[in-house]
């Protein structure tokens, strides 16, 4: 088994000395006058490029070395050294150069030009070559391995719960349907879909979320948590929503509403504080390019105590603001990200956790209150965003939950299960879900979600 060094290994300045090496793929070349060449490579390791000095001596300098442009894949050999340019601590000096992989660059789509992250979305293939989606994916790494530290640091158990379903967890419908039946066949018989001929014997559907059953894993295991993808067939254009995104949804037994809260802002606060702490460069160019001023207010974020307000109060904020809002306010509407906004950014300068939002706007599984009127729900705010995460404490009296779902019209008998957890052993518990791309837009100030996932999923588009 061959091995190599890292580019991010090699620039560090404790690697200079032995022969290493590297493999990777050409950003740049610019050939001296003194006969050599300067190639810049870098192998998705770190923001950074290794700078190769490719001596004139090399026997394929003139064949394939000066042919050499973005794109192009190679192998180098050669001693590191101390470099004498500004904002790079080691170069290599190259003994060998082979080409693996030519790219023309009539053709190669990536060239030294600053191309629209619209643009670079038609070459969803390519776009991870770039500084920005190099950066963009190695934070949402680093938030994706910090996720699941968390959680076991807390007590927490790793818990797959089913892509497919036949159960609708928000009760709003907009799912994508699941089935094996021949749908040319059946539209030209004109006759209505008997599910008994289907694969699963009843309608299935994709998840749009896994706390139904990760409760489930919590009356029995204390602590569990799913990561996984979700999705909804909801027809929204906007740079806020993909039909296919990935959920973090923690699920605790005897928790309330409060140790939610808590939860929440701890786990929250691990992400950025680790993602200042691992990926530098990265956040650096962030701060730069994307979003001046990111890391101070990161950093801020991570350090400070979240601001609580219930719904009622931020009503009340929201219709004495001066502010002209798209979507009018009132008690008992659903907030807009406008709204949202206006709080996190103009009020409060920061994140925020709203709390006891009408049960008419909210899913039956969520606590109701004593007066009947709200129900023990909280949503984190963040400035740029939004909400980031959603949650409760879940509905654990089976009177009271039973009586939430006939009004919001479901089929206690698809839910049998679920209702089964009430009648045996029930306990106060409580859950949030936390989308992965909402908060990687947070943390690198991406302005559309389709810029923040290998490949979006959008009406209209499923590409790649």
């Amino acid at each position: 088994m061959s091995t190599w060094t890292s580019v991010a290994e090699a620039r560090k300045e404790s690697a200079i000395g032995p022969d290493v090496e590297i493999r990777g793929w050409v950003r740049t070349r610019r050939d001296s006058k003194g006969g050599f060449s300067f190639i810049e490579v870098n192998d998705g390791s770190c923001f950074g490029s290794l700078q190769i000095v490719a001596p004139g001596e090399l026997s394929n300098y003139e064949s394939e070395i000066k042919r050499l442009g973005a794109g192009c894949s190679i192998v180098a050999i050669g001693r590191l050294a101390a470099s004498p340019a500004k904002g790079q601590a080691t170069e290599m000096q190259a003994d060998e150069i082979r080409v693996l992989g030519w790219a023309d660059g009539e053709t190669y789509p990536l060239q030294k030009k600053r191309h629209s992250f619209e643009k670079l979305r038609e070459w969803a293939h390519l776009r991870p070559r770039t500084n920005t989606f190099g950066a963009v994916m190695r934070v949402r790494d680093s938030i994706s391995r910090s996720t699941h530290d968390f959680f076991h640091d807390e007590g927490f158990f790793y818990l797959n719960t089913p892509i497919i379903t036949a159960s609708d967890c928000e009760g709003a419908g907009e799912m994508f349907r699941v089935t094996t039946l021949d749908l040319d066949r059946l539209a030209a018989s004109g006759k209505p879909v008997n599910h008994e001929l289907d694969f699963f014997d009843r309608p299935a559907y994709l998840t749009v979320s896994g706390q139904l059953n990760a409760e489930t894993y919590a009356t029995a295991l204390g602590r569990v948590y799913t990561f996984g993808p979700t999705f909804r067939a909801e027809n929204s254009n906007t740079s806020r929503h993909l039909a296919e995104f990935w959920m973090v949804e923690p699920e605790a037994a005897f928790f309330d509403l409060s140790d939610n809260m808590a939860l929440a802002e701890r786990y929250l606060k691990r992400l950025l504080r680790d993602c200042l702490d691992r990926c530098d460069e990265d956040m650096q160019f962030f701060n730069q390019r994307i979003q001046p001023g990111i890391l101070d207010r990161l950093t801020a974020v991570a350090e400070a105590p979240f601001r609580h307000m219930t719904y009622t109060d931020a009503i009340e904020v929201l219709e004495k603001a001066d502010a002209k809002f798209e979507y009018p306010v009132s008690w008992g509407v659903d907030l807009q990200a406008e709204h949202e906004r206006y709080l996190t950014e103009q009020y409060v300068d920061g994140p925020v956790i709203l709390t006891d939002y009408p049960s008419t706007i909210k899913p039956f599984y969520m606590r109701l209150s004593d007066d009947e009127k709200t129900v023990a729900a909280m949503d984190v705010l963040v400035p740029g965003v939004g909400e980031i995460i959603g949650g409760s404490q879940r509905e654990e009296r089976l009177d009271v939950l039973t009586r939430r779902m006939d009004q919001a019209g479901l089929n206690q008998d698809d839910y049998w299960w679920y209702i089964d957890l009430r009648r045996y052993g029930t306990v106060p518990h409580a859950g949030f879900g936390l989308g992965l791309e909402r908060v990687v837009q947070y943390v690198s100030g991406m302005a559309n979600i389709r810029d923040v996932i290998p490949f979006p999923r959008t009406p209209g588009n499923a590409e790649f």
